[in-house]
């Protein structure tokens, strides 16, 4: 599998170590009462059939950290950005 990284061009898959799910929204405070979002965040994931955003981290590259819109069935890459232009992104939609 090949993945363009948008600072290095195309580079094997071996090149990138893979963080989880880019979507998960990351709890905003630290009250005790929010103890169960935290629970959340941390330890339960969902293991999807289709199109997923990752992290990935360009380790053995540029050491960017990016994010991979792949199929987890086909493993056919969609798009990939930097993880902080997919942040800002978010946080304009």
């Amino acid at each position: 599998m090949l993945i363009k990284c948008p600072h290095c061009g195309t580079r094997p898959v071996e090149e990138f170590t893979f963080n989880g799910d880019a979507s998960i929204q990351r709890p905003t405070s630290n009250d005790p009462a929010t103890m169960d979002q935290w629970f959340d965040y941390v330890y339960l994931r969902d293991n999807p059939k289709g199109r997923f955003d990752e992290y990935a981290h360009h380790s053995s590259g540029c050491r960017a950290w990016l994010v991979v819109t792949r199929d987890t069935q086909t493993h056919e890459i969609f798009n990939v950005v930097t993880a902080r232009d997919y942040a800002k992104k978010r946080v304009a939609s």
